[in-house]
């Protein structure tokens, strides 16, 4: 079992509750994706799952570790486990492209190799070849605050590609890129996990996305679990009521997903097969 959450909530000190009563499981090496309107508890779920925040009420467990309230913080051996894309990556802008992405393996690395790499690359060609993944191996030796945001973006993937973790947690990985790099992102982050047998969660605002290349599909709303489904298996009408709240657009990357004329037509399909 990579992960387990058993009715975890999440309340912040202000009082806000972010989650409530989440209970998911997922085998290692599932590929799931987290969708939902904007403040629907995404994020949060992801926070937790990544141990940057502890659950408040009931409990989880991540590649074996039980996280609780009040058990303290985790170890150093499973943050190095898990990797964490985030919506705008937490990098220092004067700091170079390659030391960025090395910092992926400095939980994994002695002491005096981290503080070594920090003041000249140890890994020189490990960066390239993970930054050449993402399109950015001209960028090695640029400094983070000469990149645009889609660029800082794929650095903080490329940096997670170098760490090969075993659990990979992405919010929002994609936000800043065009419609075609967004998809090749999401499937370079799929074929990684699945060539190394890691598990991916991803919590993805637009719908094609995650319905037209993850095989399951999570619905957050209000802080709960709407949903939980195979990709085939989320209709149109599920996700109109996910999202009504945002309007009567669905959020998705492409003018005209295929995915929604093809979950249209299974609908009407299994209406009539019904009927």
């Amino acid at each position: 079992m990579s992960l387990a959450l058993d009715r975890v909530g999440l309340t912040h000190a202000n009082g806000f509750t972010a989650l409530a009563g989440i209970t998911l499981k997922a085998e290692q090496g599932e590929h799931i994706a987290l969708i939902g309107p904007s403040g629907a508890g995404k994020t949060s779920l992801i926070s937790v799952l990544g141990t940057a925040l502890a659950p408040t009420t009931g409990q989880a467990r991540v590649l074996g570790t039980r996280l609780e309230a009040g058990s303290g913080a985790p170890g150093k051996a499973l943050r190095r486990r898990i990797g964490t894309i985030h919506q705008a990556p937490p990098i220092p802008g004067r700091q170079r492209v390659v030391t960025a992405v090395l910092a992926g393996k400095l939980g994994q690395w002695p002491a005096w190799k981290a503080l070594a790499s920090l003041l000249y690359p140890l890994d020189v060609a490990g960066a390239r070849a993970a930054l050449g993944r993402v399109d950015l191996a001209d960028k090695l030796f640029a400094r983070c605050d000469q990149l645009s945001g889609g660029q800082l973006q794929r650095v903080g993937i490329a940096r997670v590609l170098y760490q090969q973790a075993d659990l990979i947690l992405a919010d929002e990985p994609v936000s800043a890129l065009d419609p075609a790099l967004a998809l090749a992102t999401i499937r370079l982050l799929i074929a990684e996990a699945t060539a190394r047998g890691a598990t991916l969660v991803a919590s993805l605002h637009a719908v094609d996305l995650a319905v037209g290349n993850f095989s399951r599909i999570v619905g957050i709303k209000a802080g709960g679990i709407a949903f939980d489904l195979p990709a085939g298996k989320v209709t149109v009408p599920l996700l109109h009521d996910l999202y009504a709240s945002e309007g009567e657009e669905l959020p998705v990357q492409a003018h005209e997903p295929h995915f929604l004329l093809q979950t249209t037509a299974n609908d009407a399909a299994n209406r009539a097969a019904c009927c």
